[in-house]
């Protein structure tokens, strides 16, 4: 119990000490205590003592917290996928950019914005609806044409499949940008993944989308852990597998693609954020997917810092950083896995 108190306390207030640095840091530094009080008068309608700076009020709560808040949400809704996926799949190279799934809301995600797609009755959630549509299609067809070259559904199939797709989506991709006219720098800004300059409202579409995805995830925790010691073992045990493993897939795109709606095709934070935390908390899928979500959230944040002070005043989308950490974390994992062969 106290272990995993200390594992808890750990997470958070990592989480929390990224938030405070990231809205702390940029052109204008913000001290930290004023940043508090700002979140305590605005946010929670907190009473304060001081007087805070009117140009901190604007610079914390219309431009830093909300791009803070949804890198956060970003972050979390892609690792506990990633983790989801890792345990169903039974390795730690599934992530939802692996398998294709990213790369699926990428194309609704730019078809939405290409053919200027608006649904009445969903009006700003038709992006993320159709983004979440588009992945978890794509997740379906892996598996389907998985299942077609190898009858067992060997997890190798599965990633290799997933990768095909990703090219072949990558290509439709391509196309649209060829012809694209005025909509090109806002498509290549999805594409290259930034939380910048997005707001409160796209922190509004995001976030139903996580609580949904995330609570359908972790009232599952139990049928993965049994999933992940093999579905054989898990039917015998009293699980619906069938069931289960499609609900686990829908959660795991539900959350995919709310994120690429909002971000872009941020890659390999699924991978390296659920691998890191089971190496240091364990593979208890009760604890690590809500550890991997206030991780990978914390991640998120100081890689976006990252991206947008590394050579200030330029800003580098995020999904370059998470790229240059994440590609050599998936090729050690894969050495690893072979030389345990």
């Amino acid at each position: 119990m106290k272990s995993n108190l200390l594992k808890y306390a750990l997470s958070i207030a990592f989480l929390i000490s990224a938030m405070l640095i990231a809205i702390s840091v940029g052109s204008v530094a913000v001290p930290i205590p004023e940043i508090i009080k700002i979140i305590g008068s605005e946010v929670f309608h907190l009473p304060i003592g001081d007087k805070v700076d009117s140009m901190y009020i604007s610079i914390v709560y219309d431009i830093r917290l909300p791009r803070v808040i949804l890198a956060g949400l970003v972050g979390a809704s892609l690792a506990i996928a990633g983790a989801a996926f890792q345990g169903l799949l039974r390795n730690p190279l599934a992530d939802p950019y692996i398998l294709g799934v990213s790369s699926g809301a990428s194309v609704g995600a730019v078809s939405t914005l290409f053919f200027n797609i608006s649904i009445p009755f969903l009006g700003m959630y038709t992006l993320p609806f159709i983004s979440i549509l588009a992945a978890l299609a794509t997740i379906m067809i892996v598996l389907f044409f998985a299942k077609k070259i190898d009858k067992t559904m060997r997890v190798e199939s599965i990633i290799l499949t997933g990768i095909i797709f990703s090219a072949f989506l990558g290509s439709i991709i391509s196309l649209i940008i060829a012809l694209t006219g005025e909509e090109l720098q806002q498509i290549m800004g999805w594409l290259l993944g930034s939380v910048s300059m997005r707001g409160w409202r796209y922190v509004g579409i995001i976030l139903p989308f996580l609580l949904l995805g995330g609570l359908l995830l972790l009232i599952n925790t139990r049928e993965l852990n049994a999933m992940s010691l093999g579905e054989d073992r898990a039917q015998h045990l009293g699980v619906d597998v069938g069931k289960r493993k499609m609900l686990i897939l829908a959660s795991g795109s539900i959350l995919t693609g709310a994120a690429v709606a909002v971000s872009g095709t941020i890659g390999f934070v699924g991978l390296v954020i659920p691998h890191l935390t089971r190496k240091l908390w364990g593979p208890d899928h009760i604890h690590l997917l809500p550890l991997s979500m206030i991780t990978g959230a914390g991640f998120l944040i100081l890689t976006d810092l990252l991206s947008r002070t590394i050579i200030s005043p330029q800003v580098l989308p995020v999904g370059v950083i998470t790229a240059l950490v994440g590609a050599p974390v998936f090729a050690m994992i894969l050495i690893k896995q072979r030389k345990g062969r």
